[in-house]
């Protein structure tokens, strides 16, 4: 009995310290997206000022993964990693590349004990490693858990959609957005670079109606747009430093529709018949033209569009009648084979269903963007044998402050219910073959409308992070939506990267200068070059009568001026819009100023007191009330720099209003 007695205690303390060991086991780490598989040791492993990231001898490639990880590191903490060939000793970071079939062409492992073991099937799978390594130390000061990471993703492409046709975008914001989709392993970056606004906006007038092409053109001198453009180099630049980083980029040139660009710079190239918008199909100069445009940039032995893949657009072309339906599938025939004449694999947007007729167009080797199922029925486009990108207007579109489709991504529903498998109401199996991945677009149909690039973003950051876990992880990710949307905050666009000027914590006020004297680099005093949403700038003036144009305060994107240079008013401008308070200081006025501002509105107080709220106005409102157009007036506040001023400004304090 004595004997029984003792065997029981045994195996209870046995059972005990097994239970107490599985619990000391790290817990999965949150990394966006979520990680496929986590198997916890017990410790953690510190990057250190010693650490060493070390690549095989003589591989490039893992070399330039190698570099961009230790600079990636430096810019989110200061510390400096050391880069090196094969030595690895404890407590260094090793990169690798090792066959295996269960990772496919992104996957990777990471081996975290006495030093951190990546091991990729490719180059992009070892960048996605260092990626992952990266979030989980912003979020733990460098301590990474120890235990072993397998991670692949469920889709090939996980894209994003940017309109830079009827709002130009800097190339600035673009190479940013390479390393911000870079972070969440987002691999697809497509660029939509020709587009126009709607006449309605503007007097049923073509030529009044806003119209863009982006990229310099030798061929055709005067087409790049006026209002912004990128040249051939800056753009090559753009995609190379996304091939560095994992990113294809796919640019767009939409036409037959969609093309008052082409129509403004030769009118004898639009439609009188379906809009000038539309290019004219039974026009033999049309062919000529489009022929023209596709040689320039993907000609030559050093194309200017370098990528595998080229965007020829074919979206929303009228079908009226026979005849032009029958040119159109002609057009798209004709586009796509154009493409892979230089190398390239056409993709063009769903309208097949839309425009149906004999024409053959070809399928082989065409990849179909199924935006909306009245357009292209995706079973039957798949049936044709058509391969499909998801991006369904009434899951996936932002329309900034249109009224229609979304303002910002319904993030909860696309999290519990969206993958690339749903396009419209339609839901295919996971992973089904044709199915190459999913998309989420932000168009700006309407020109003109006030919003920014920061505006942009602040839609945009929410659904990255969202749409980078439904198109990775797929259809069950384990963290719930409410513990995803709550952990996502604590990580940054990518490392040194904070488009939105966000701030959050228990310190609410993040500058304080008793005087701020002009000519000042403000940002290398405080390390904060600009304020993002719910946010109040406050400051005591002591007025002394200034020049139009003085300015307070700038930053790359965004100034704010004592006196705008029109009206000698408060005001600010950012990406080539001008907003002004009906507000100006008498010579010699003292008082106490706050400018506040959220996604919606900027609001000026003096002395207390409510001076005005410049928030979303109508532009445009027509009879019926059907087609309205709104004008936004945000501002993410700039503090690089103070300007040439000589009122005193003292007191000068910047909240974060975010609790």
């Amino acid at each position: 009995m004595k004997h029984k007695i003792l065997f029981l205690l045994a195996i209870i303390c046995f059972t005990f310290a097994a239970n107490a060991s599985a619990a000391d086991k790290n817990k999965k780490p949150f990394v966006i997206p979520e990680l496929r598989e986590w198997k916890g040791a017990t410790g953690e492993f510190q990057i250190t000022p010693q650490t060493n990231i070390v690549y095989p001898k003589k591989n490039a490639d893992l070399a330039e993964v190698a570099r961009q990880f230790a600079a990636d590191y430096k810019k989110m903490t200061g510390i400096e990693l050391n880069v090196v060939e094969d030595k690895a000793s404890k407590g260094d970071i090793v990169l690798a590349i090792k066959s295996n079939k269960k990772l496919g062409n992104e996957g990777y492992t990471i081996n975290i004990a006495n030093k951190a073991e990546i091991a990729a099937t490719t180059v992009r799978g070892a960048m996605w490693a260092t990626r992952t390594l990266l979030q989980i130390a912003e979020q733990n000061a460098g301590k990474l858990p120890k235990g072993n990471i397998v991670d692949y993703p469920d889709y090939e492409m996980r894209s994003f959609m940017l309109d830079c046709g009827r709002k130009f975008i800097p190339i600035s914001f673009l190479h940013e957005y390479v390393d911000f989709m870079a972070y969440y392993k987002m691999n697809t970056f497509h660029i939509h670079l020709n587009d126009n606004a709607f006449k309605q906006y503007f007097n049923n007038d073509w030529s009044k109606t806003p119209s863009g092409f982006r990229l310099e053109s030798d061929f055709f001198p005067g087409l790049a747009s006026r209002d912004g453009y990128y040249t051939k180099k800056e753009f090559i630049e753009l995609q190379k430093h996304a091939e560095k980083m994992g990113v294809e980029i796919i640019p767009e040139f939409d036409v037959p529709a969609h093309s008052l660009a082409f129509v403004h710079y030769r009118p004898e190239l639009g439609s009188k018949e379906y809009g000038l918008d539309h290019l004219d199909l039974f026009n033999p100069a049309t062919y000529t033209f489009v022929d023209s445009l596709f040689m320039e940039y993907l000609g030559g032995e050093e194309p200017v569009l370098r990528g595998p893949r080229f965007h020829v657009g074919t979206d929303e072309y009228s079908n009226r009648d026979t005849a032009v339906v029958e040119k159109f599938r002609y057009f798209t025939d004709h586009c796509i084979r154009e493409a892979e004449k230089y190398g390239k694999q056409a993709c063009v947007w769903g309208a097949l269903t839309h425009a149906q007729g004999k024409t053959p167009v070809k399928v082989d080797n065409v990849l179909m963007y199924a935006w909306y199922n009245g357009y292209a029925d995706p079973t039957e486009m798949m049936k044709l044998g058509y391969d499909l990108i998801s991006i369904s207007d009434g899951w996936t579109y932002i329309v900034p402050a249109a009224g229609y489709y979304y303002d910002y991504l319904n993030c909860h529903n696309l999290y519990n219910n969206w993958t690339p498998a749903q396009i419209g109401n339609q839901k295919f199996e996971e992973k089904h073959p044709q199915i190459k991945g999913g998309s989420f677009a932000v168009w700006n149909d309407h020109a003109g409308n006030g919003i920014s690039c920061k505006d942009i973003h602040y839609r945009v950051f929410p659904a990255m992070q969202t749409m980078a876990v439904k198109m990775w992880t797929g259809a069950k990710p384990t963290v719930t939506y409410e513990e995803f949307d709550k952990a996502r905050l604590a990580l940054s666009d990518a490392p040194g990267l904070n488009i939105a000027g966000r701030f959050s914590g228990e310190k609410r006020t993040l500058v304080e200068l008793p005087v701020l004297n002009p000519m000042t680099d403000v940002a290398k005093e405080t390390g904060i070059k600009e304020i993002g949403y719910e946010y109040s700038v406050s400051f005591d003036i002591d007025y002394a009568k200034e020049r139009p144009g003085t300015v307070l305060l700038r930053s790359r994107d965004a100034v704010f001026y004592l006196t705008d240079p029109v009206s000698g008013k408060l005001g600010f401008s950012r990406d080539g819009y001008l907003n002004t308070f009906n507000y100006s200081f008498y010579p010699g006025e003292k008082a106490h100023v706050t400018i506040s501002g959220n996604q919606s509105v900027t609001k000026l107080v003096d002395n207390g007191k409510l001076v005005e709220t410049l928030d979303k106005k109508t532009l445009y409102h027509n009879e019926c009330g059907k087609d309205k157009m709104y004008y936004v007036r945000t501002l993410v506040f700039p503090l690089d720099k103070s300007g040439r001023f000589k009122s005193s400004i003292t007191n000068f304090k910047v909240q974060n209003s975010c609790k």
